[in-house]
């Protein structure tokens, strides 16, 4: 009998265990897939919410913590694994100009450099690649990302090393609860027996609690996206424009998102949304036309109805935790996210303020 059973292995599942392994707790991990292989292996891996001066303090809370830590996450990774996940803090370039002064509010808030390139000489500065037709952006250079894939990877890896209990192709078909206490979970052929569960599942996470009791309200955002074969130092810094995105990988990969669908759990990707994409990368930058598109994909994010995720133990089942709805932010939300998963599964004293992310606050 592990002391916690992890329902589900992607980013925030294998962080959650990571941590709760560094304090000391045996850990089992159920995965009903491969591990990472759905919305954390689909998305880019900004390490800051799009437009974060648009989200609640508690989201801000979490992605500060999370970009102070992260340096050295991914370096623990590397070692850990040999794989590495690819922290690279390239800096974000906002082409959006309506929110200046919001954003201003929030870099002071919370202490972001941020400056307002206000000339195409200064945007080629920083940027040559960009059209030379924009003249206008905010410039966030303490912005890093990771690559997802890799880190998805480094993750595993690290639980392996660790010698943390993971089973994949494992789908839980049950909780078992009895009289408001969890018991464990049942799967196909197992029962898997722990008083203490945490539901990690993404956007599935809300079909894994039973009818009987509060379901998290998440549901499923599909976002395609697709991935130019570029050349080397062609972009070097990520760029923002409309809700569109623009991430240059070190290997001189372009990755381009991403589309917003709600189309419940169906995850088939579209040439119009190929389409879409592609033209809005050229639109950003002009040379991305010599270059084929190699990919394209689509995930499924667990959407909240604020964007904040629910981080905290269920209010009629003793044991039973959620860790999940991180949108469109699981990789920058992830780090922290799992210490105070970690820190509240095994009584200890939080960092940040537990209140925002409970089932109370979000219904």
């Amino acid at each position: 009998m592990s002391d916690c059973i992890i329902v589900g292995g992607g980013i925030i599942g294998m962080l959650t265990a990571r941590e709760l392994n560094a304090a000391g707790a045996d850990v089992l991990l159920l995965e009903r897939g491969q591990l990472g292989g759905e919305s954390s292996w689909a998305g880019g891996g900004i390490l800051s919410p799009l437009y974060p001066w648009r989200y609640d303090d508690s989201v801000n809370a979490l992605a500060k913590y999370s970009q102070r830590v992260y340096p050295l996450i991914a370096q623990q990774l590397l070692a850990e694994s040999g794989v590495d996940p690819e922290y690279n803090p390239c800096g974000l370039m906002v082409l959006d100009q309506d929110e200046t002064g919001q954003a201003r509010q929030w870099a002071d808030r919370w202490d972001m450099s941020l400056d307002v390139l206000s000339s195409q000489q200064a945007i080629n500065q920083c940027e040559p690649a960009l059209n030379s037709e924009i003249n206008q952006a905010l410039w966030l250079p303490d912005i890093a990302q990771m690559r997802n894939p890799r880190l998805v990877k480094a993750l595993a890896g690290s639980l392996a090393e660790k010698e943390i209990k993971v089973i994949e192709h494992c789908k839980v078909e049950q909780l078992i609860e009895k009289q408001g206490l969890i018991q464990g979970v049942e799967t196909a052929d197992k029962v898997y027996k722990a008083d203490r569960v945490i539901v990690a599942g993404g956007a599935w996470s809300g079909k894994m609690i039973s009818k009987n009791v509060q379901q998290p309200d998440i549901e499923p955002v599909k976002g395609q996206m697709i991935l130019f074969k570029a050349r080397q130092n062609l972009l070097k810094t990520m760029v923002l424009s409309g809700g569109r995105y623009l991430i240059p990988r070190r290997d001189g990969r372009i990755l381009t998102g991403s589309t917003l669908e709600h189309t419940d759990f169906e995850k088939n990707i579209t040439e119009d949304a190929m389409l879409s994409l592609k033209q809005s990368a050229i639109d950003l930058v002009p040379e991305l036309a010599n270059f084929e598109i190699e990919h394209h994909w689509a995930g499924l994010r667990p959407g909240t109805p604020q964007g904040i995720p629910y981080i905290c133990e269920h209010p009629a089942i003793k044991g039973l935790y959620i860790n999940s709805g991180h949108y469109r932010n699981g990789v920058i939300l992830g780090a922290a996210s799992a210490k105070l998963m970690a820190d509240l599964v095994t009584g200890k004293e939080a960092e940040l303020d537990m209140k925002p992310y409970q089932f109370e606050q979000q219904h």
